[in-house]
Parts: C-alpha cells; sequence; structure tokens
C-alpha cells in the first residue's frame, strides 16, 4: 500500500508492505511510535549512569535526520535556507514529532520554537512535569536541521533546550549556535 502526500510543498510517499510489516517514507524506513514509547526511552536515557544517553539520542537523532534531511535538500526546489527550514518544519510534523517553527536563522545561530512536541505530550501524561527540558530527539533533530540547511557536517552546531514543555511551559524553545 503507498501513498503520496503533500506536506506544505514537501512530496512524501508513504508505504506499507503488509508481507513484512514495514512502514517506509520515502524508501527510508520509518517505525511508528506513540508518544508514551517515546517518553520511555527518553527517561532510560536520563537515568543511563554508564554513558551520556541523554546526548546519545540527540547524536542518533542527528546522525539519521542529517542523511534523511540532505537527501530532500538536494533537490533542485530546495536551494535556499528558507526553503530548506520550511521543509524541514513539514517533515518533523508529517513523521509524528510534532510541531516546530524556525524563528531565527542564520549559519551561526538560530531560534527554533516548538508549539506542540509529540515526545513531551507523552512525558506530561506519563509522569507529569518535570524541572528539566528532556526532548533530546527535538535537540537532534534540530541540528541536522541546521547542518543540512547550510550544508555543513554533522555535529556542526550546539541546541540547548531552553525552555520545555515537559517543564511546564507552553511551548519549548531551542537556541542553536555553531561551533
Amino acid at each position: 500500500m503507498t501513498n503520496q502526500t503533500n506536506h506544505g510543498g514537501l512530496q512524501l510517499t508513504l508505504a506499507f508492505d503488509p508481507r513484512t510489516c514495514r512502514h517506509t517514507l520515502d524508501g527510508q524506513s520509518y517505525v511508528m511510535h506513540c508518544h508514551h514509547y517515546a517518553a520511555l526511552y527518553t527517561q532510560l536515557a536520563e537515568d543511563c549512569g554508564m554513558l551520556d544517553g541523554k546526548q546519545l539520542l540527540a547524536d542518533v537523532a542527528e546522525e539519521t535526520f542529517h542523511g534523511v534531511l540532505s537527501g530532500y535538500f538536494a533537490r533542485p526546489e530546495l536551494t535556499s535556507p528558507a526553503e530548506r527550514f520550511g521543509a524541514g518544519e513539514q517533515y518533523f510534523r508529517a513523521i509524528g514529532m510534532g510541531l516546530m517553527k524556525v524563528t531565527a536563522a542564520g549559519p551561526d545561530y538560530g531560534e527554533v520554537t516548538m508549539p506542540f512536541s509529540h515526545l513531551d505530550a507523552g512525558w506530561v501524561k506519563k509522569w507529569g512535569n518535570c524541572d528539566r527540558p528532556v526532548n533530546h530527539l527535538g535537540r537532534g533533530f534540530i541540528a541536522a536541521l541546521f547542518a543540512a540547511a547550510f550544508d555543513r557536517p554533522r555535529h556542526s552546531y550546539a541546541v540547548t533546550e531552553t525552555v520545555s514543555i515537559a517543564a511546564g511551559a507552553a511551548e519549548s524553545h531551542f537556541s542553536v549556535v555553531a561551533g
């Protein structure tokens, strides 16, 4: 079963192979998940004492999404950073991670707001508000988005969640710095 979708100009092909029970999004394996599951593995990363599980989640997200977004941004209709950021916002929404908006962007800095986060919604439902930001996957996605939008390699940007839905805020805010 294949479905063509348009997300704000971003053309995506969603497919399901009933024989293997696998989903793909533009040929890339895609795992359907729920916000409770995302909150659970985030909590496991938070609790991990043997290594920095929070940074590991961010790094894995950055590694994965940098390749995917760089592939999309190679399309001839996505040449400017503004067009690429718009496509990245739509991709974030299309894969069910939530709603995000790049509010400021330059090669050396950026700001992103997230009025809804799938992960934060799961966290709050499961454990209530907490005293710290927990959207490590969002940090990784944003780092990948900035690197891909400006044709830079992975790990070119540091992303900090400065305001968090999981900590009780109405929306999350992220600061982006090259380096």
